[in-house]
Formats: C-alpha cells, sequence, structure tokens
C-alpha cells in the first residue's frame, strides 16, 4: 500500500500504525532500532526535528520502504 506523505505529522501516523499493527512496544522498537525510547515519543508525536538517519532505522526495523519520486527532467528549449 502507498501513501503520500508530505509532513512530519503524517509519517508519525503511519509509524505509530504499523507499530501498533505489528503489536509491539515502543521501547520494544526503539530498542530494536538502536534509538530512546524518548526519540520514537518525538517521532509517533510528529516532532519535526528527529534525526533522519533513526527515522530510516525505525522505518526499516518496521518493513516500511521509502521511496522517493523524483520529478522528469525538464524540457529544454531549442535556440
Amino acid at each position: 500500500m502507498q501513501h503520500i506523505v508530505s509532513t512530519p505529522e503524517a509519517i508519525a501516523r503511519l509509524i505509530h500504525g504499523e507499530r501498533k499493527r505489528q503489536a509491539l512496544r515502543q521501547d520494544d522498537l526503539a530498542a530494536m532500532a538502536g534509538a530512546s525510547d524518548a526519540f520514537l515519543r518525538d517521532l509517533e508525536r510528529g516532532k519535526p526535528t528527529v534525526q533522519l538517519g533513526k527515522v530510516l532505522r525505525v522505518l526499516d526495523e518496521l518493513g516500511i520502504r521509502l521511496v522517493l519520486e523524483l520529478p522528469d527532467a525538464p524540457q529544454r528549449s531549442q535556440p
């Protein structure tokens, strides 16, 4: 299933929902990802300044794949 996210809060909702779906406690997921409990709480609350590397580890532990879609190359005008 694909989700388009554009805010920290949207990512937080997805992480929280998937953690719950997998019946993981916050402290267990934090330990699996090598992060603190406080970090995971901040992440699930949508704090915009969390560390990207840790976010990626949490996503990986949950089996969530992050895909970035790049815009098509701009068309160059002919002189």
